[in-house]
This record gives structure tokens, C-alpha cells and sequence, in this order.
């Protein structure tokens, strides 16, 4: 991806004022921010309206980033907590609310797009914090130690999720070749 040492570096002259470097830095982690929020929410619309939230609070406290320390876990641990109020938040209205009329998923595909599980399917047979982990180690290509920070959690813990996220994965993809070839043996 990028060096941290640059993140960091662009992170320190966006707290002091640098407009061109907080450009720089919403171009560079704005895609990887997406994707941590597009994963958790079927509406790219949400994902996007969560990016645009994280990048406000991340101008607000801007001034709580150590220099010196890792940007991603910083920027992840920001990115965490307004996906938990965004999700505390729904919970509430969808207690207080009636939905006017449900929306098959094929309605909201675009006509001649076919949707074909991917990683965001694939992801979403496990826990969240299982979820949250791979998302941060394989997606965003943080190291344990910045997941452990993000996630305000020990290595031990991270690397604990992880493997149990592995192996439910193969579970799952081992459970889906087997299908597949009684559906050939069948054909």
C-alpha cells in the first residue's frame, strides 16, 4: 500500500494546517475506509455516508493523533466507533419506524449487473469482530499490532480471531466445491 512513514508524515502536516496534505490523505485512505464500511452494510450509499462522517470526526480530533505513531490503527479506531453509533443509531430508528415499503435486492442492482458472491458475501457469514479483523489484516493490510490497536484488544486476541475466521472460512468454502461437484455429478 503506502509507507506508514508517509501517512505519518502527511498526517503530521495536516494537523498543522496543511490543506493539500489532508487532500492527499482523504485520496489515499478513502477507498480502503469504504470498503471496512461497504463490507459491514449492504448499501454502498451507507458506506459512503460513513466515510464522509469518519473523515468529519477524523478534522475533529486531529489533534489527539500522537506524531510518531502508526496512522492506520488510529484512523481504524475512528472508523470502528462510528460504525458502532451508526449501527446503535439504526437499532433505534428501526424500533421507532416502520419501513414504508421493502425493496427487493434485485430492484436496487443496476439492470445487466449480476451480483456473484464475492468477498463481501463471503465476509458475511462471520461474527463482526471475526469480520472486523480479516477486513483490517487482508483488505486494509494492517499488521497485527495495528489491528490489536484499532481494536483496542491484545495480538493474542486479534491473532485468536483471525484463525477461527480462517477456519470458518474454508468451512464454508470446502462446504461450497462440495456442492458444486454434486451438482456436475447430477447434471
Amino acid at each position: 500500500m503506502y509507507p506508514d512513514c508517509d501517512l505519518e508524515m502527511l498526517m503530521a502536516r495536516y494537523q498543522r494546517g496543511d490543506f493539500a496534505a489532508a487532500t492527499a490523505l482523504i485520496h489515499r485512505l478513502s477507498p480502503q475506509l469504504h470498503r471496512f464500511f461497504v463490507v459491514q452494510f449492504t448499501s454502498r450509499g451507507h458506506a459512503d455516508d460513513l466515510v464522509q462522517e469518519t473523515w468529519l470526526r477524523i478534522h475533529e480530533v486531529r489533534h489527539t493523533y500522537r506524531a510518531g505513531e502508526p496512522v492506520l490503527p488510529w484512523f481504524y479506531a475512528i472508523a470502528r466507533h462510528i460504525r458502532v453509533d451508526h449501527y446503535r443509531k439504526a437499532s433505534r430508528t428501526a424500533a421507532r419506524e416502520e419501513p414504508l415499503e421493502e425493496m427487493h435486492a434485485s430492484a436496487l442492482s443496476p439492470p445487466g449487473s449480476s451480483r456473484t458472491p464475492d468477498l463481501e458475501a463471503l465476509l458475511a457469514c462471520l461474527p463482526d469482530s471475526q469480520r472486523e479483523v480479516i477486513e483490517m489484516l487482508k483488505v486494509a493490510g494492517m499488521s497485527l499490532d495495528e489491528v490489536a490497536r484499532a481494536t483496542s484488544s491484545s495480538v493474542g486476541s486479534v491473532k485468536q480471531k483471525a484463525h477461527r475466521a480462517y477456519q470458518r472460512l474454508r468451512e464454508r468454502l470446502s462446504a461450497v466445491d462440495l456442492s458444486k461437484g454434486r451438482t456436475g455429478e447430477l447434471s
